[in-house]
């Protein structure tokens, strides 16, 4: 499916270590009786019943997505990072924060791409409504409304706060668990943005441009791929 020309993109990523992918137990994959087959090429044996990563692949992906990212910060594109699952949601925000990259930690809205036009009207309505609780603008009102306004807020900022600075739709989408995400995979799909996503033995790669097939149910392996993201990101801005 890919639209990405890696042949193309220049090579900034480190020579991964393959020890350091194991001890962040980048290579236990799902129970055999849960995988997709078409995540084969990246299976190095099946042990006990449950697969396992081939790390020397998982490195050279990830090496790809590196190149990618450092390319993306370096044009300035915009990014939205998406780790809805408990396992993903810290690392992500806090990640994706630090770098300037958008993320979404708490649930994709169906139509944040295709109803772009009412996700924007949300994104400001939150901005103006935190401006006018630090302006005191709402003192005037009942304790009850002012309840009810500070409920409204907290519900628009736990979806938008971490695409508060979005003014369109991003070039590129990065998500943990493209199962988990299935229905931001379908959006992202649909309006054809590119979409890179750590994958673990149950998803089809078919539905992604570039996979990094790693365990994406360890907070550790997790970590370890997002944070190599981010470097590169950070990377390409700082010398772009």
């Amino acid at each position: 499916m890919s639209s990405i020309d890696f042949s193309k993109i220049p090579s900034k990523a480190p020579e991964y270590d393959l020890k350091d992918l194991l001890d962040a137990g980048c290579h236990f994959g799902h129970q055999r009786s849960k995988w997709n087959p078409k995540m084969d090429e990246f299976i190095y044996s099946d042990k006990e019943g449950v697969h396992i990563f081939d790390l020397a692949k998982t490195a050279q992906q990830l090496q790809k997505a590196y190149n990618y990212f450092y390319l993306l910060g370096k044009q300035n594109k915009k990014v939205i990072m998406i780790g809805t699952k408990r396992h993903a949601r810290e690392v992500v925000s806090k990640v994706a924060s630090e770098t300037g990259m958008m993320h979404i930690t708490s649930r994709w809205l169906g139509g944040f791409l295709s109803n772009w036009e009412q996700i924007s009207k949300s994104v400001k309505r939150m901005i103006s409504m935190e401006n006018k609780f630090k302006a005191g603008e709402y003192k005037s009102f009942t304790k009850f409304e002012q309840s009810q306004l500070k409920k409204e807020l907290v519900r628009l900022q736990r979806f938008f706060d971490g695409v508060r600075d979005i003014k369109s739709s991003p070039d590129v989408v990065f998500v943990v668990d493209p199962i988990k995400e299935r229905v931001a995979v379908k959006e992202i799909n649909a309006v054809d943005i590119p979409l890179v996503a750590l994958a673990d033995t149950n998803a089809d790669p078919d539905l992604v441009d570039l996979v990094i097939p790693a365990n994406d149910d360890s907070v550790k392996s997790i970590s370890f791929i997002v944070e190599e993201i981010a470097k590169a990101y950070q990377l390409g801005k700082q010398e772009g």
